[in-house]
């Protein structure tokens, strides 16, 4: 028993550390301004499903899955990393979709818009990215069915809090006021352009040593 707690520890911090809620909450905040409280909840917890969907599957069938399709993780990397940057390169310009200025001529097609960003970038790659399910494939490895479980626990656990740091996102909203939001949003979308990069930089680092 203590060599699961143990376990199921070490799995949760390195989770913790790969979906990283506290760091993305900002980013939360930036990707649904201007939605309504409800929209956000909706989003929130459609994102942070997903997510636990996403990285599940993979930890139950990865390597199927990735073996069925040819896919290696440095592609996977590198994928995920040009849509991050494409997304922040948006956000730092300042430029806004159909997701932050909806049209009022189509509300159904633009409530659409809205919830397709709990899938992406939301979902994956940022919460459900490649770092994290790289990590819950080698946490999974050969380990038995209890491991296994503790994986999954762990994971649906990390789910629920960062769930809960973007529903209290609106607070802090309201706490620096709009143009303080604005800044933020600038600042994000640079940071998600860096992590698009660095993504980018790790997939082909592990191509080359890949196919060397």
């Amino acid at each position: 028993m203590a060599d699961l707690i143990s376990f199921g520890i070490t799995v949760f911090v390195g989770f913790f550390a790969m979906m990283n809620p506290i760091a993305n909450t900002p980013i939360f905040i930036s990707l649904t301004d201007g939605l309504r409280p409800n929209e956000k909840c909706s989003i929130a917890r459609r994102s942070c499903l997903i997510a636990f969907l996403i990285v599940a599957t993979f930890c139950l069938l990865g390597k199927i899955i990735f073996d069925m399709f040819g896919i290696t993780i440095p592609a996977f990397r590198i994928t995920g990393g040009i849509l991050v940057f494409l997304i922040g390169k948006d956000m730092l310009s300042g430029n806004t979709s159909d997701v932050h200025t909806p049209s009022h001529e189509d509300n159904e097609k633009s409530l659409d818009a809205k919830l397709s960003i709990a899938i992406s970038p939301l979902a994956t790659p940022i919460l459900g990215g490649p770092g994290i399910i790289a990590s819950a494939m080698n946490f999974v490895g050969d380990q038995g069915l209890k491991e296994i479980m503790v994986i999954l626990v762990a994971l649906a656990n990390l789910c629920v809090i960062t769930y809960f740091f973007f529903i209290s996102g609106e607070r802090f909203i309201k706490f620096i006021g709009e143009s303080a939001i604005k800044v933020i949003s600038r600042m994000m979308g640079l940071i998600l352009a860096v992590m698009g990069v660095q993504m980018i930089i790790l997939g082909i680092y592990g191509a080359v040593h890949l196919y060397k």
